[in-house]
């Protein structure tokens, strides 16, 4: 009687060969974490070293400037350079080749049909508190920028170079951490962005100014990433009739939970430890976004690519995912084109139509916005009207979140972004129409640019999630992203030189880009609501029957 031959598994090899294959590399991902957990400890371990620092400085408000650095602290800035470097490489996988290649033939479709499950429900949960640490971050700027004019003896336009280094970090970031998404894993980006954000909160125990802009890019640089990789993530797990209004609720959601957590720590901490302290809490927050990262699921396409497949299966069980491998058809790829083309007019059109949407954000949000309050007060206005004006503007965006969640997932996706470029556009007008008549209420033009801004921002991002194909996902959303700095960025070197023009010019160079994205928006835009997204997506439907 013949024995029977092991049955292979896939590419040639037998189902013992593939559980030892596990097994392998279960035990080299142990030894890994173990490796980041080991940098995430350096990190913190640097962090303390700074600390008494700060804490001997407390007779004198906590005032630092002009006191030499002590030998302890160049230490630590070692161990914090030291342990991020170690917490990358536990982090990252060591063959990237292959799995850059095992990627591309792996296709994971979301649950497009099916309830929300409660891991769903942990998802959205677990990356609104994220977010909200990630967004107190830049939001804190405001609030520190009094203390170090008052502290090291500068100007305001000096002072400047702070809020513009970290919106130059955050262009970087979120750029860079698009990258190491698509390539590394969703997971993976957000946990060593937390660790960054530990090793930044040196900042509240930096002596100089200078030391002050420098960390503050670093600050920036883990920022600007979790953003657009908390859509790419969340956009690739949730079923398409939640898509929608799960990504506009959790992102802004999390933008505005951001400010109010900086502003109510402003509130609390400042008076008695100074603006320092605002620094220092990037460590306990940022520890706290390591162990949420525990909450995060990998994305289950990158766990099969590593050859992980348990775990790719639980993760694709709790969120009824399904995988397939196969070479993508060049014929079912080119009759999509018109849909969602990787190259050419339809792909170029469309991210620069979000683009542009996204730096005319930036150039109200950063720059308009905050140069409006010293305008009026020039133009006769009470200082009380001025200042409540922005004041009240969480309040106002609160209510505008869920309405723009509302018609997202509601009524049109494509439309919604259309309608909030609008609101946008009629904003800059009656502000440019105050400013020729001298006279009248700013109270509508405002508001009606912060519910524009505000709807806008927290539709572009999920919007771009969606309109792009997986394996480039995380970049597109990290260019968007990064306009939408890049746009606060310019506003900001208008500051520092003192080049700020008059708020009527400004309203006419915005208005004219703003015009453009929404334009282009139309013309180049894709209606995705309830949609799969492999529809969307010319990698989609391209499988061979493969299963895996």
């Amino acid at each position: 009687m013949r024995r029977a031959s092991p049955r292979p598994d896939g590419g040639g090899r037998t189902r013992s060969q593939e559980r030892i294959a596990s097994l392998v590399t279960a035990l080299r991902d142990r030894r890994a974490a173990s490796v980041f957990v080991l940098g995430v400890i350096a990190v913190t371990a640097g962090v303390a070293l700074h600390l008494p620092m700060f804490m001997m400085a407390q007779d004198m408000g906590y005032r630092l400037y002009g006191m030499p650095m002590g030998q302890e602290m160049v230490w630590g800035m070692a161990l914090i350079i030291g342990g991020i470097g170690i917490a990358a490489y536990g982090l990252l996988p060591r063959n990237v080749a292959e799995q850059v290649a095992a990627s591309r033939e792996i296709v994971v479709s979301p649950p497009e049909d099916l309830p929300l499950t409660p891991a769903h429900w942990r998802l959205m949960l677990v990356l609104v508190i994220a977010l909200v640490i990630d967004v107190m971050k830049p939001s804190s700027l405001g609030f520190t920028i009094p203390g170090m004019v008052d502290e090291y003896r500068v100007g305001k336009q000096l002072v400047s170079l702070v809020p513009l280094s970290a919106l130059l970090g955050t262009v970087t970031g979120s750029v860079l951490w698009g990258l190491i998404a698509d390539v590394y894993g969703r997971k993976a980006s957000i946990l060593l962005s937390a660790v960054v954000f530990v090793g930044t909160s040196i900042c509240g125990a930096m002596p100089s100014l200078a030391w002050n802009i420098a960390m503050c890019f670093i600050m920036g640089l883990g920022a600007g990433g979790m953003l657009p990789v908390t859509y790419a993530l969340l956009a690739e797990m949730m079923p398409s009739k939640h898509r929608g209004w799960s990504l506009v609720l959790v992102g802004g959601l999390g933008s505005v939970g951001g400010y109010f957590a900086a502003s109510g720590l402003s509130a609390v901490l400042v008076p008695t430890f100074s603006w320092r302290v605002l620094w220092l809490a990037n460590l306990p927050t940022g520890l706290a976004l390591v162990l949420l990262g525990g909450l995060i699921p990998e994305s289950a396409k990158f766990l099969l690519a590593r050859g992980r497949k348990d775990e790719a299966r639980k993760v694709m069980a709790l969120f009824g995912s399904e995988a397939r491998r196969g070479p993508i058809s060049e014929t079912v790829q080119f009759a999509k084109a018109g849909a969602g083309a990787l190259t050419g007019r339809a792909f170029v059109g469309k991210l620069l139509a979000l683009s542009l949407a996204a730096t005319c954000y930036g150039l109200i949000n950063f720059g308009l916005l905050l140069w409006l309050p010293a305008d009026l007060v020039a133009k006769g206005y009470s200082m009380e009207l001025s200042s409540s004006l922005l004041a009240k503007s969480a309040l106002i965006a609160l209510p505008t979140i869920f309405i723009a969640a509302w018609g997202y997932s509601r009524w049109s996706t494509k439309g919604s972004v259309i309608a909030s470029l609008a609101v946008t556009v009629l904003g800059l007008l009656l502000v440019l129409r105050l400013e020729l008549a001298g006279t009248g209420s700013p109270v509508i033009p405002v508001a009606l640019l912060i519910i524009g801004t505000n709807a806008l921002i927290a539709m572009l991002l999920p919007y771009a999630a969606e309109s792009f194909p997986m394996r480039i996902r995380g970049r597109t959303t990290g260019v968007v992203a990064a306009c939408s700095k890049g746009g606060g960025m310019l506003a900001q070197v208008l500051a520092v030189l003192a080049m700020v023009p008059a708020l009527g010019a400004v309203s006419i160079i915005v208005v004219l880009p703003t015009v453009a994205a929404l334009l282009l928006v139309a013309w180049f835009g894709q209606e995705t609501r309830g949609r799969d997204l492999r529809d969307l997506d010319p990698d989609g439907h391209t499988f061979d029957g493969t299963g895996i």
